[in-house]
C-alpha cells in the first residue's frame, strides 16, 4: 500500500505524541480530574491548527478541537482517564511507583494520544488532497466511571458527525463485530432503626435484613433473565457492631446486557427486589442513580473498512529487547507456556464475531452516529486487562509502537470515506437496520449527580 501523506504525518509527530502519552502516563488522573492531561491534549492540538475548546459540554475536562469544513464530519473520541491501585514502573515484574497508587491500567494514555495523532494524519491528508472534510476530535472524561460519554450526548456532542472512529489498546489486532454490553448502575441504600441486639432485638428495623433479602433476591432472579444479563454487587456499609442492629446498608450495583431493552428490564426487577426487601424488613429505601450506558453497535461497513485497511497497513515489528521484555512479563501468568506463549501477539486476524463482557461509554455514541472500534496491540500476549501489566506496557516502547499504528489505521480509514463518498449511504443504511430507526435516548437522567466536585 502507497504511504499516505497522514502516515508520513504521524510518523513525523511521532516523538511528540510519544512525549505526550508519556507525561499523561506519569501523571495518572482519575475520571473527572483529568485537569493535566485534558489542557496538554487540548494545547497540543490548538499548536497543530485546531480550534479548541476546553471545558466542551460544560465539562470542565472535555475537549472539542475542529479542522476543516464540510462534509463528511468525522469525530474521534478519545479518553485520558486511569485507574486506581494500578500503579506501576516500567518493567517486567510488579513493582508499583507509588503502592496503591494511581495508574494507566487500561492504556487510555495511548488511547487519547493514538486520536490525537489519528486527527493531525488526516488534516495533513485533507491539506494535501485539497479534498473536503471535518476532522473533531473529542477529548472524553470519565470512562471507567461509566458516564462521560453519556453526559457530553445530552449536552449535545456527537450529532454534528456523519459518522465516528474510536479505538482501545489491548493484547490482540482485532475487530469484533459482536457487541460490549450496555449497564445501569445505582446504590441501593437501606434506612432502618438501631436497637440492642440482644437486649430488645424486636424494637429495631434491620437495615443490613434489607440489603441481604435484596441480593438473596436477585440470586433467584439470575435464573428468569436471559443469558447475557449480568447482575453484579457489592455491600458498601452493612452496620457498625454485631451487638447493634444496623441502622443504614448498602449496595452497589452493575446491571448489563447485550441490548438496551434487556438492561432496563432487568434492572427495574432488580429494583422490585430492593422494593420487596424494604417492605419486608420495614425498612425505607433510597435509590441513587448513577447512570447508564447502550451496548456497542458495530457498523458493518466502517468494521469492514477498517479490517481492509488493517490486513493493508502493516503492524509494527519490535526488537529483541521488547520481546524478551513481553516474555518474561508473559511469564508471571499460569496460561505463560516458555518457548510457545508468543511474546506479543501483532497479528492481524479476520473479523470476527464473539461476545465482549465488558462495556463502553462509545456505545452511547454507536447510538447517536455509525461508529467503529477496533482494538491494536499494545501490551504482553497475557496482559490481563486492568493490571499492572497494561500499566508497565502502556508506559513502554510496545505500547507507543500500538498507538502510533492505531493513529494511521484511523487516519487511512476515515479518508477512504472521503475519497468513496458513495460509501456514506451503506454507512447509513447499515446504522437505520441495526438501530431499527429508535432514537437514541440518553440515560443519564436527571437525578443522576453532576460528577464533578469543584
Amino acid at each position: 500500500m502507497k504511504e499516505r501523506y497522514s502516515a508520513a504525518a504521524i510518523d513525523q509527530h511521532a516523538d511528540e505524541l510519544i512525549a505526550l502519552a508519556t507525561k499523561i502516563w506519569e501523571n495518572p488522573e482519575m475520571g473527572w480530574t483529568e485537569k493535566q492531561a485534558s489542557k496538554w491534549t487540548a494545547d497540543y492540538l490548538r499548536e497543530q491548527g485546531f480550534e479548541v475548546e476546553l471545558g466542551a459540554y460544560g465539562m470542565p475536562t472535555a475537549i472539542r478541537a475542529v479542522w476543516g469544513h464540510g462534509h463528511p464530519v468525522i469525530g474521534f473520541c478519545a479518553e485520558y482517564d486511569c485507574l486506581p491501585g494500578l500503579s506501576q514502573k516500567v518493567c517486567a515484574h510488579q513493582d508499583p511507583v507509588i503502592p496503591g497508587g494511581l495508574g494507566q491500567g487500561c492504556g487510555h494514555n495511548l488511547l487519547g494520544v493514538g486520536c490525537v495523532g489519528a486527527v493531525i494524519g488526516l488534516k495533513a491528508e485533507l491539506e494535501q488532497s485539497g479534498k473536503e472534510g471535518t476532522v473533531v476530535f473529542y477529548g472524553c472524561p470519565g470512562e471507567e466511571q461509566l458516564i462521560g460519554k453519556g453526559l457530553m450526548a445530552k449536552a449535545g456532542a456527537f450529532t454534528e458527525c456523519d459518522f465516528t472512529i474510536a479505538w482501545h489498546p489491548g493484547t490482540s489486532n482485532d475487530s469484533l463485530t459482536g457487541v460490549c454490553n450496555g449497564v445501569e448502575a445505582a446504590i441501593f441504600r437501606f434506612k432502618g432503626r438501631t436497637s440492642h441486639a440482644a437486649a430488645n432485638p424486636q424494637d429495631g428495623r434491620s437495615a443490613l435484613d434489607a440489603a441481604q433479602l435484596m441480593n438473596i433476591g436477585v440470586e433467584f432472579l439470575r435464573e428468569h433473565v436471559s443469558s447475557d444479563v449480568r447482575m453484579h454487587y457489592i455491600y458498601m456499609d452493612g452496620g457498625l457492631a454485631p451487638n447493634i442492629v444496623p441502622e443504614a446498608a448498602a449496595t452497589k450495583y452493575f446491571v448489563r446486557a447485550q441490548s438496551r431493552e434487556a438492561v432496563v428490564d432487568a434492572f427495574q426487577r432488580v429494583i422490585n427486589c430492593a422494593e420487596g426487601a424494604a417492605k419486608m424488613t420495614d425498612t425505607t429505601l433510597e435509590i441513587e442513580r448513577l447512570g447508564g450506558i447502550y451496548p456497542t453497535l458495530q457498523n458493518k461497513v466502517l468494521n469492514n473498512l477498517m479490517q481492509e485497511v488493517r490486513e493493508q497497513l502493516p503492524p509494527p515489528t519490535y526488537t529483541e529487547e521488547e520481546l524478551a521484555f513481553a516474555d518474561e512479563m508473559n511469564s508471571h501468568s499460569p496460561r505463560y507456556v516458555k518457548g510457545v506463549t508468543p511474546p506479543i501477539d501483532s497479528e492481524i486476524r479476520p473479523l470476527q464475531n464473539g461476545l465482549m463482557g465488558g462495556s463502553t461509554d462509545y456505545g452511547d455514541v454507536m447510538h447517536i452516529r455509525p461508529g467503529v472500534q477496533m482494538t491494536i496491540c499494545t501490551a504482553a500476549t497475557l496482559s490481563g486487562g486492568h493490571s499492572w501489566m497494561i500499566t508497565s506496557c502502556s508506559g513502554s516502547s510496545i505500547g507507543m509502537k500500538g498507538m502510533l499504528y492505531a493513529a494511521k489505521v484511523m487516519a487511512e480509514g476515515a479518508y477512504r470515506v472521503i475519497e468513496q463518498p458513495e460509501m456514506m449511504e451503506a454507512i447509513n443504511a447499515d446504522f437505520e437496520q441495526s438501530t431499527g430507526g429508535k432514537p437514541y435516548i440518553c440515560p443519564i437522567t436527571d437525578d443522576v449527580a453532576w460528577p464533578y466536585k469543584d
